[in-house]
C-alpha cells in the first residue's frame, strides 16, 4: 500500500513498546471568522485556550473524573491486584493513570471523541496505552457501516489502524450525537455561541480599558469663517496627536489641549453598554450549564440553583462526573476484555469520593435496614460481588 513504509520493519530486531504515532510531527495554520468555526482545532483555540470559563469547566471535570478511585470486579469477586489494574496504574512510560485519564476526558469534552491506542506487548493485554488526538484521527467505515479502520494523519503522513482480524487496536469513546453515526458531539460545540459572546465581551472590555476606561467622544471643528472641514494635513496631525498623547491606559486623565475651532464632545454610556457586563455573565452561565457544572462552583454570579456550595458540589459529582467516568471506564473494560477474553468490569468507586460521603452513608443505611432483603441481595444493591462460599 501507499503508506506501508510506516509499518515496515515491524517484527524485526528487538521489540520495543512505543506508540505507532509517537514519531509524527505536525504543523497547522488558522484563520478567523465572525463566528468561530466549529471544528475541533478552532473550538479548542477559541474555547479552551482563549476562554477562562470553558477552560475551567474542562479542567474541573477532567481533573475530578481522573482522580476518581477505580475498582475492578467480575460476577464473583472484586480484585485487589490484576493485570488490568496494573496496566491502568501505569499505562505507558510517560504517564500515570491520572495523566492518561485527564487527557482522555479532556479530549472527550473538547471534541466529543476520545481515542486510546493499544501498543502490543508480550502478554495478552496491551503493553502500553496511549491517548491520541481526535483532530488527527479519521474513521474509515466498512461496507456494513461499522468502523473498518482509523487513519491517524499528521504532517502529510498517515498511519492506518485496522479494526479487523483480532482485538481492535483503537478504543473509540464518543459522546452522543443525534446527526452523526461515527463521531460524537461535545459540550464545547453546544456552548460555541456563548463562548464567542463571552470572548467578544472580554475584547470589548479590553478596548474600553485601552481607551482610558471611558466611552469615546467626538472632536467637533468649526473654523473662523464657519467652515467645518479640516485640511488633509490638519486631519493627519490631529489623528497623530490623539493616538500618541490621549489613547491608552498610560494617558488616562491627561488633559486635552485643543487649538482654535476644536471642541470636545464626550459621549455617555448607552443602555446597551451598561448591560454588557450582564450579557457576559449570562454567557458564562450558559457555558457552565453546557458542561454540566453548577455556576456557583465556578464563582459566576446569578441566581443560585442550589441552596449551598456543598449541595452544588454533590450535584456536580452525581450528575456530571460519575456518569462520564462510568461511561469511559465501561468502554475501556469492554475493550480490554477483547484482548484477554476475561469479562471484568472497571468502574469508579463512589464510596471513596468525599463529596458523596453523605449520600453513600444514607444508601448503605437504607439498604442495611431493609429486612426483606437477603445478604446477597443487599450486596447486589450496593454494587458488591457475592461473598465467596465458605
Amino acid at each position: 500500500m501507499k503508506f506501508d513504509f510506516l509499518r515496515r520493519g515491524r517484527g524485526q530486531g528487538p521489540e520495543h513498546k512505543a506508540s505507532a504515532t509517537g514519531a509524527l510531527v505536525t504543523f497547522r495554520g488558522g484563520g478567523r471568522a465572525v463566528w468561530s468555526p466549529r471544528d475541533t482545532v478552532s473550538l479548542t483555540r477559541t474555547g479552551f485556550q482563549s476562554n477562562p470559563v470553558a477552560f475551567r469547566a474542562v479542567k474541573m471535570i477532567a481533573e475530578a473524573a481522573s482522580a476518581l478511585p477505580v475498582i475492578l470486579q467480575d460476577r464473583n469477586r472484586r480484585y485487589e491486584t490484576h493485570p488490568v489494574l496494573e496496566l491502568i496504574r501505569r499505562p505507558n512510560a510517560a504517564q500515570g493513570r491520572a495523566d492518561l485519564f485527564e487527557a482522555l476526558y479532556g479530549f472527550l469534552l473538547l471534541s466529543g471523541n476520545g481515542y486510546l491506542e493499544a501498543v502490543p506487548g508480550g502478554a495478552a493485554l496491551p503493553g502500553e496505552l496511549h491517548v491520541l488526538r481526535p483532530d488527527r484521527m479519521s474513521l474509515v467505515p466498512g461496507a456494513d457501516g461499522w468502523p473498518a479502520a482509523y487513519d491517524y494523519a499528521v504532517g502529510g503522513r498517515t498511519h492506518r489502524f485496522s479494526m479487523t482480524g483480532g482485538p481492535p487496536p483503537i478504543c473509540h469513546i464518543r459522546a452522543f450525537h443525534p446527526q452523526d453515526d461515527h463521531y460524537g458531539f461535545s459540550p464545547l460545540q453546544a456552548a460555541g455561541v456563548a463562548v464567542d459572546v463571552h470572548n467578544s465581551a472580554s475584547a470589548w472590555s479590553k478596548a474600553l480599558l485601552d481607551n482610558a476606561a471611558r466611552p469615546s467622544g467626538a472632536i467637533v471643528y468649526r473654523g473662523v469663517d464657519g467652515q467645518g472641514n479640516l485640511s488633509a494635513d490638519q486631519y493627519d496631525r490631529l489623528v497623530s496627536e490623539m493616538e500618541s498623547h490621549h489613547q491608552g491606559a498610560r494617558n488616562a486623565g491627561r488633559p486635552m489641549l485643543l487649538e482654535g475651532g476644536l471642541d470636545w464632545k464626550p459621549m455617555g454610556f448607552s443602555p446597551s453598554d451598561m448591560e454588557f457586563q450582564k450579557t457576559k455573565e449570562a454567557a458564562a452561565r450558559e457555558i457552565a450549564v453546557a458542561f454540566g457544572i453548577p455556576p456557583m462552583l465556578m464563582g459566576i454570579p446569578g441566581e443560585a440553583t442550589y441552596a449551598n456550595y456543598q449541595e452544588a458540589h454533590r450535584a456536580f459529582y452525581r450528575l456530571t462526573v460519575l456518569p462520564l467516568a462510568g461511561k469511559v471506564t465501561a468502554a475501556i473494560s469492554q475493550w480490554l476484555s477483547s484482548f484477554t477474553g476475561e469479562e471484568v468490569e472497571l468502574r469508579p468507586d463512589p464510596d471513596q469520593v468525599p463529596a458523596l460521603a453523605a449520600d453513600r452513608d444514607q444508601q448503605w443505611a437504607r439498604v442495611g435496614a431493609a429486612d426483606f432483603l437477603s445478604p446477597a441481595e443487599k450486596r447486589a444493591a450496593l454494587g458488591l460481588p457475592p461473598l465467596a462460599e465458605g
